[in-house]
Protein backbone atom coordinates (compact mmCIF):
# COMPACT_ATOMS: atom_id res chain seq x y z
CA UNK A 1 0.00 0.00 0.00
CA UNK A 2 1.04 3.56 -0.66
CA UNK A 3 -0.06 6.52 1.48
CA UNK A 4 -0.91 9.42 -0.87
CA UNK A 5 -1.75 13.07 -0.25
CA UNK A 6 -5.48 13.21 -0.96
CA UNK A 7 -5.08 16.44 -2.96
CA UNK A 8 -2.84 14.61 -5.46
CA UNK A 9 -5.70 12.20 -6.14
CA UNK A 10 -8.07 15.06 -6.95
CA UNK A 11 -9.80 15.36 -3.58
CA UNK A 12 -10.45 18.96 -2.61
CA UNK A 13 -8.35 18.94 0.56
CA UNK A 14 -5.89 21.70 -0.35
CA UNK A 15 -5.84 24.70 2.02
CA UNK A 16 -7.77 26.83 -0.50
CA UNK A 17 -10.40 24.17 -1.18
CA UNK A 18 -8.76 23.03 -4.40
CA UNK A 19 -6.68 20.02 -5.31
CA UNK A 20 -3.38 19.12 -7.01
CA UNK A 21 -4.65 16.25 -9.19
CA UNK A 22 -2.04 14.16 -11.00
CA UNK A 23 -3.56 11.47 -13.26
CA UNK A 24 -0.22 9.61 -13.22
CA UNK A 25 -0.57 9.19 -9.47
CA UNK A 26 -4.08 7.80 -9.67
CA UNK A 27 -2.76 5.33 -12.27
CA UNK A 28 -0.35 3.97 -9.64
CA UNK A 29 -3.40 2.33 -8.11
CA UNK A 30 -3.02 -0.38 -10.76
CA UNK A 31 0.33 -1.28 -9.21
CA UNK A 32 -0.32 -0.87 -5.49
CA UNK A 33 -3.36 0.07 -3.37
CA UNK A 34 -3.50 3.81 -2.67
CA UNK A 35 -4.55 5.16 0.74
CA UNK A 36 -5.52 8.86 0.55
CA UNK A 37 -4.90 11.13 3.51
CA UNK A 38 -4.61 14.79 4.36
CA UNK A 39 -2.55 15.37 7.52
CA UNK A 40 -3.97 18.87 7.95
CA UNK A 41 -7.55 17.60 7.89
CA UNK A 42 -6.58 14.70 10.17
CA UNK A 43 -5.25 17.36 12.54
CA UNK A 44 -8.67 18.98 12.69
CA UNK A 45 -8.22 21.88 10.26
CA UNK A 46 -11.13 22.78 8.00
CA UNK A 47 -11.06 23.08 4.24
CA UNK A 48 -10.70 25.75 3.07
CA UNK A 49 -8.33 27.11 5.69
CA UNK A 50 -5.76 29.91 5.84
CA UNK A 51 -2.39 29.02 4.32
CA UNK A 52 0.24 28.16 6.91
CA UNK A 53 4.01 27.91 6.83
CA UNK A 54 6.65 26.71 9.27
CA UNK A 55 8.32 29.56 11.14
CA UNK A 56 11.84 29.14 12.55
CA UNK A 57 12.84 25.79 11.12
CA UNK A 58 11.37 22.75 9.42
CA UNK A 59 9.17 19.81 10.38
CA UNK A 60 11.79 18.17 12.57
CA UNK A 61 12.07 21.43 14.51
CA UNK A 62 8.28 21.56 14.95
CA UNK A 63 8.35 17.99 16.31
CA UNK A 64 11.09 19.03 18.75
CA UNK A 65 9.23 22.18 19.85
CA UNK A 66 11.79 24.56 18.31
CA UNK A 67 9.56 25.92 15.50
CA UNK A 68 5.90 26.77 14.93
CA UNK A 69 3.40 26.54 12.09
CA UNK A 70 1.57 29.84 11.63
CA UNK A 71 -0.79 31.53 9.21
CA UNK A 72 0.05 34.82 7.50
CA UNK A 73 -1.99 36.63 10.17
CA UNK A 74 0.11 34.97 12.89
CA UNK A 75 -2.36 32.33 14.11
CA UNK A 76 -0.44 29.42 15.63
CA UNK A 77 -1.56 26.14 14.01
CA UNK A 78 1.28 24.04 15.42
CA UNK A 79 -0.88 21.74 17.54
CA UNK A 80 -3.15 20.88 14.60
CA UNK A 81 -0.13 20.07 12.43
CA UNK A 82 1.36 17.88 15.18
CA UNK A 83 -1.97 16.09 15.68
CA UNK A 84 -2.24 15.54 11.93
CA UNK A 85 1.29 14.13 11.78
CA UNK A 86 0.52 11.70 14.63
CA UNK A 87 -2.76 10.61 13.00
CA UNK A 88 -1.02 10.11 9.66
CA UNK A 89 1.62 7.94 11.34
CA UNK A 90 -1.12 5.98 13.11
CA UNK A 91 -2.81 5.34 9.75
CA UNK A 92 0.48 4.18 8.21
CA UNK A 93 1.27 1.93 11.18
CA UNK A 94 -2.24 0.46 11.33
CA UNK A 95 -2.09 -0.54 7.67
CA UNK A 96 1.59 -1.51 7.66
CA UNK A 97 2.43 1.18 5.10
CA UNK A 98 6.13 1.71 4.39
CA UNK A 99 5.92 4.23 1.53
CA UNK A 100 4.20 7.56 0.93
CA UNK A 101 3.70 9.95 -1.96
CA UNK A 102 3.04 13.37 -0.47
CA UNK A 103 2.69 16.93 -1.80
CA UNK A 104 5.97 18.73 -2.47
CA UNK A 105 6.76 21.87 -0.44
CA UNK A 106 3.73 21.53 1.87
CA UNK A 107 4.23 22.41 5.56
CA UNK A 108 2.79 18.97 6.34
CA UNK A 109 3.84 16.85 3.39
CA UNK A 110 6.95 18.34 1.77
CA UNK A 111 9.83 15.86 1.79
CA UNK A 112 12.82 17.84 0.49
CA UNK A 113 11.77 21.47 0.60
CA UNK A 114 9.08 23.53 2.28
CA UNK A 115 8.03 27.14 1.94
CA UNK A 116 10.37 29.33 3.99
CA UNK A 117 7.81 30.91 6.33
CA UNK A 118 7.74 34.32 4.63
CA UNK A 119 4.61 33.61 2.51
CA UNK A 120 6.59 34.86 -0.50
CA UNK A 121 6.73 31.59 -2.44
CA UNK A 122 10.39 31.07 -1.52
CA UNK A 123 11.48 27.63 -0.37
CA UNK A 124 14.10 26.19 1.95
CA UNK A 125 15.48 22.72 2.48
CA UNK A 126 13.61 20.55 4.95
CA UNK A 127 10.56 18.37 5.41
CA UNK A 128 7.04 19.18 6.55
CA UNK A 129 5.73 18.07 9.93
CA UNK A 130 3.94 14.84 8.90
CA UNK A 131 6.76 13.83 6.59
CA UNK A 132 9.39 14.42 9.26
CA UNK A 133 7.52 12.12 11.64
CA UNK A 134 6.93 9.45 8.98
CA UNK A 135 10.60 9.51 7.95
CA UNK A 136 11.70 9.35 11.59
CA UNK A 137 9.66 6.14 11.91
CA UNK A 138 11.06 4.55 8.74
CA UNK A 139 8.44 5.39 6.10
CA UNK A 140 9.96 6.27 2.72
CA UNK A 141 8.44 9.54 1.46
CA UNK A 142 8.41 10.73 -2.15
CA UNK A 143 6.74 13.74 -3.77
CA UNK A 144 4.91 14.12 -7.09
CA UNK A 145 8.12 15.30 -8.77
CA UNK A 146 9.86 12.00 -7.89
CA UNK A 147 7.65 9.50 -9.68
CA UNK A 148 10.59 7.76 -11.38
CA UNK A 149 12.25 7.17 -8.00
CA UNK A 150 8.93 6.02 -6.55
CA UNK A 151 8.41 3.55 -9.41
CA UNK A 152 11.73 1.91 -8.50
CA UNK A 153 10.55 1.60 -4.89
CA UNK A 154 7.05 0.22 -5.61
CA UNK A 155 8.09 -3.47 -5.72
CA UNK A 156 9.16 -3.15 -2.08
CA UNK A 157 5.62 -2.10 -1.13
CA UNK A 158 3.82 -5.04 -2.69
CA UNK A 159 2.83 -7.66 -0.16
CA UNK A 160 4.25 -5.73 2.82
CA UNK A 161 1.02 -4.13 3.97
CA UNK A 162 -2.33 -5.51 4.97
CA UNK A 163 -3.79 -6.98 1.78
CA UNK A 164 -7.38 -6.71 2.95
CA UNK A 165 -7.72 -2.98 3.51
CA UNK A 166 -11.46 -3.13 2.84
CA UNK A 167 -11.87 -5.48 5.80
CA UNK A 168 -10.06 -2.97 8.03
CA UNK A 169 -11.27 0.31 6.57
Amino acid sequence: MLLVSACLLGLKTKYNGGHNYFPEILALGKEVPLVPCCPEQLGGLATPRPAAEIQGGCGIDVLAGRAKVCTLSGEDRTEAFLRGARETLLLANTLGIKGALLKARSPSCGNEQIYDGSFSGQTKDGAGVATALLQEKGVHVFNEEQLSELNKFLPQLKGRAVDTCLDIC
